[in-house]
């Protein structure tokens, strides 16, 4: 491998390559202790291999590789340690040699990154040079939990694949729709003007792909569809979607704010770090960290899994019972604001790990909304297939309820593509 600190010029964009039906992109997620890929071809969502480095740089990081094998993908492990994440993707890359597919042979035709912040300047998906990597350094400041590790899997990727182009696909950039109203704080000028101080929104890939296929789900255009999308994972957020744009969501200048979550508290009030700076002798990084890493679900109910906490519930804990009563009333306040925001609702979309997964957060989250027109299918909400987009409202509703499975990795492909694809 060559310097990854010194990624040079990006490579000369393959046209050819990026406009073939059967490219593949190789779309990588690094966070700051782990390496999520996948090689697909967007544009039949096809997967020729997928995998996870975790726990980079403890002595138990472990490398799983899978790859399709007759009708299920097979599954191969390696274990660490992984010092680093150029040792990671450097592990990654043998496990391709080893298992597959030939990356040599693969119409690769580019690497898409997920970049989490873009703040104000990126509006949509960007080829990699080395402006871009220092826009992204600059831009870390703005999440630090998670720019940093974008970055440096952009510069040893950069290192490992020097001869397909990279492209940088931002979670803020689907926001950049949001009206001033939505994303202005009322804070003093200096900090909105000088430090960027506004409401971003993330998990733009998500919102992306759901809405199309929302939209198709009932037969709308998207620029003809109103929807409330609900992300729902161990990070979680909401979307008001106006004809097929961001017009408000919960996420604010970090991914800390809005919805309860895993580890995260969601909103809070602004003075609570100089409250429990007063009374506690707590700085401002002990509070971040702990309203990050040490909140929402595992505060409440002390695991941060939702299948956990619900099975709890079930045997009748009574911390977990409080955490899903907090975790759905929050979620059914965000619809009934948006609701009012958009006017018309064509459709709630569940979507994200738990939207998917858990019959039992979309009843509590939408019980009640009736005079809304928003009426859920007992029965259709607790059947269908774990991958199916489905309607799980009554026959009959004004506003349809709709599971829609989110693909972000194939979401970044599509957009790598389409930035190879615009003109230069």
């Amino acid at each position: 491998m060559t310097d990854p600190t010194n990624p040079g010029p990006a490579p000369a964009v393959p046209d050819d390559r990026a406009r073939d039906d059967l490219a593949q992109v190789l779309v990588l997620n690094c966070g700051s202790s782990s390496v999520k890929y996948r090689l697909l071809a967007p544009s039949t969502g096809e997967v020729a291999a997928t995998g996870l480095v975790e726990r980079i740089g403890s002595p138990s990081a472990r490398l799983e590789h899978r790859v399709p094998a007759g009708g299920t993908m097979a599954r191969h492990e390696y274990e660490g340690p992984f010092e680093d994440h150029t040792a990671a993707l450097d592990a990654v890359l043998a496990a391709f040699a080893e298992h597959g597919p030939d990356l040599d042979r693969a119409p690769l035709a580019a690497v898409g990154h997920r970049v989490v912040h873009g703040g104000t300047r990126f509006d949509g998906a960007v080829v990699v040079d080395d402006d871009l990597v220092a826009a992204v350094d600059e831009l870390s400041v703005m999440a630090p939990l998670h720019n940093p590790a974008n970055l440096v899997g952009i510069r040893t990727a950069l290192a490992a694949f020097g001869d397909v182009p990279h492209v940088a696909v931002f979670d803020t950039a689907f926001h950049h729709t949001l009206p001033d109203r939505a994303c202005t704080y009322a804070v003093p000028e200096l900090w909105r003007e000088k430090y960027g101080v506004r409401r971003y929104g993330f998990h733009g890939s998500s919102y992306a792909a759901v809405t199309r296929e929302a939209a198709a789900l009932l037969r709308r255009a998207p620029d003809r569809t109103n929807l409330v999308v609900l992300h729902l994972g161990n990070g979680a957020s909401a979307c008001a979607v106006e004809a097929g744009r961001s017009i408000d969501t919960t996420m604010g200048l970090t991914p800390v704010g809005g919805l309860m979550m895993g580890t995260r508290s969601g909103d809070v009030d602004p003075a609570l770090c100089a409250h429990l700076a007063r009374v506690a002798g707590l700085d401002a990084v002990q509070v971040e960290r702990s309203l990050n890493s040490h909140s929402g679900l595992l505060a409440l109910a002390g695991a941060s899994d939702l299948r956990e906490v619900q099975q709890r519930a079930d045997a009748g804990d009574r911390s977990a019972l409080l955490a899903l009563d907090v975790y759905c009333y929050r979620i059914r306040c965000c619809v009934g604001a948006y609701s009012a925001a958009l006017g018309r609702v064509d459709a709630v979309v569940f979507t994200g790990g738990v939207g998917e997964n858990s019959a039992r957060v979309r009843h509590d989250s939408i019980t009640g909304l009736d005079r809304l027109g928003i009426v859920l299918d007992e029965q259709a909400n607790t059947e269908g297939g774990r991958n199916d987009a489905r309607r799980i409202s009554r026959v009959g509703s004004p506003v349809q309820v709709l599971v829609v499975p989110t693909d972000e990795d194939r979401e970044i492909g599509r957009q790598a593509l389409a930035a190879l694809r615009a003109p230069q």
